[in-house]
């Protein structure tokens, strides 16, 4: 096995002792297995769009079969750790600790479980059973960067959906959908520069920063109001209002915003 491979189970199996002292191996699946969760996004997507390899998880071995440890593989040579109590239902800690190895271990490991996993269509399996002993070939490293750039826009998407935005309260306080939304330059590298009203403000209204709250782009579109999605790409200098139940149209200012409530 893969020598990253093993220090995650290793990690996993000292944090779960730590925290979870009374779960014991009979009470997780396979006695404790470590899964590579490879079947949402796949090991490209995650490592060129989330910065990090699929999620690799420990479950409980019961009906609902919830996650006890979780651990996200990053770029940077660090893994984040989840530990999950009752049963998976609550998260008792989270943690950032060292990995050793290098850029171009991590990045060949990613090579690797592609090739072993996603290639070989293996979803969400116990990583005792990959084929990871050993390096994959050069040829086959310079075909996994060469893909990188198809996942520009992606990344960049998901950049976005992290920073901040400012939300008219109107939105979150009363259940009004986005009816209007600009975006300016940002102020900062956590700006989106993106502002969300839902067009039936005041202008006295807007102008007291009360009635403004900054959110991240993400929880709006997910939280607040999934019609925005299409649109948050668009440059600084866009302007749009609503002009259906789930469609912008650029503001011309002759045509009346449609106001809609969640």
């Amino acid at each position: 096995m893969n020598q990253i491979l093993k220090e995650l189970r290793a990690i996993a199996g000292r944090e779960r002792a730590r925290c979870l002292p009374e779960v014991t191996d009979q009470d997780l699946e396979k006695n404790g297995a470590l899964f590579y969760m490879n079947g949402q996004n796949g090991t490209e997507f995650d490592w060129y769009v989330n910065d990090r390899l699929s999620s690799f998880m420990v479950f409980y071995n019961d009906e609902a079969n919830l996650g006890a440890v979780k651990l996200h593989l990053s770029h940077n040579g660090t893994a984040d750790v989840f530990l999950y109590g009752e049963q998976g239902k609550k998260l008792l800690k989270q943690e950032t600790v060292p990995v050793e190895a290098t850029e171009q271990e991590l990045l060949e490991l990613a090579v690797l479980l592609r090739c072993e996993a996603d290639d070989k269509r293996l979803w969400d399996a116990d990583i005792e059973t990959l084929n990871t002993d050993d390096a994959p070939e050069p040829a086959v490293v310079a075909e996994f960067r060469s893909r990188q750039g198809g996942y520009t826009a992606m990344r960049d998407r998901r950049i976005l959906l992290d920073k901040r935005a400012m939300v008219s309260k109107k939105i979150l306080d009363e259940g009004w959908k986005v009816g209007y939304m600009e975006r300016v330059e940002p102020h900062d590298a956590e700006d989106s520069g993106w502002f969300f009203a839902s067009g039936t403000e005041e202008q006295g209204y807007l102008d007291d920063y009360r009635n403004i709250q900054l959110l991240p782009v993400g929880v709006v579109w997910q939280q607040l109001d999934r019609d925005i999605f299409a649109y948050i790409d668009r440059p600084v200098g866009t302007r749009l209002i609503r002009t259906a139940s789930d469609q912008f149209d650029v503001d011309r200012l002759d045509q009346e915003i449609y106001t809609v409530k969640r």
